[in-house]
């Protein structure tokens, strides 16, 4: 009888035991605890690449890479001084005049559907590897931007930035390079990292700037 009673409870807690709902693991959350700060903190840890899929956590594949559009010395014969800067919105190019008939061509992103424009103005300001600090209008669209990121390979603004004006709009590089080429931006022009250092080297401050549509 002892023997049976035995195998009888062994058998109960067998059956309860398998009737017991299994615990789950925890779910990793990237933006639970801390995760929403040290995303901002570091992006590249979560595979962030750029303006676009900012807050959207981790990407599911690589990112094909995209045949740079090559820079090259080509024929211009616009009405243009030497050193001036020759935006074509349509083209999605920029020209640096050389002058005596010539230019260098360079591939650039220019601003998508509502945010593109047309004028001329001048660089006032030129910086290495700058900091980026969303103006409001951006923020009040997307509410997920940092306010402010320091300057270095993850920032949107890339190796270097020409200030237009007393604009918000720049010409400078970018963390996008598969974006050159297309038109995506809030209105600033686009730059691979290799192109707009090569470019920044030879603006001046005071450089005329031309944009056409």
């Amino acid at each position: 009888m002892k023997t049976s009673a035995t195998a009888l409870a062994a058998l109960l807690a067998a059956t309860v035991l398998a009737a017991a709902p299994a615990l789950a693991a925890p779910a990793y959350d990237p933006f639970g605890e801390n995760g929403a700060e040290e995303y901002y903190s570091d992006p590249g840890q979560y595979g962030y690449q750029g303006t676009p899929g900012y807050g959207q956590g981790v990407q599911d594949a690589p990112q094909a890479q995209v045949q740079p559009i090559p820079r090259e010395i080509v024929a211009f014969n616009g009405p243009y001084a030497p050193g001036t800067i020759v935006v074509s919105t349509a083209e999605r190019r920029l020209y640096f005049v050389l002058g005596n008939g010539e230019a260098i061509r360079y591939g650039v992103g220019v601003g998508r559907p509502g945010f593109s424009w047309s004028g001329s103005n001048k660089i006032t300001a030129k910086r290495e590897w700058p900091s980026w600090t969303p103006p409001k209008a951006m923020i009040a669209r997307r509410p997920d931007l940092p306010r402010y990121m320091a300057g270095g390979i993850e920032n949107p603004l890339g190796a270097r930035a020409m200030y237009i004006g007393s604009t918000e709009y720049r010409i400078h590089g970018s963390n996008e390079p598969d974006t050159i080429g297309q038109a995506v931006s809030s209105g600033c022009i686009r730059m691979t990292n290799d192109d707009v250092t090569d470019l920044y080297e030879r603006v001046k401050v005071g450089a005329k700037v031309v944009v056409l549509n």
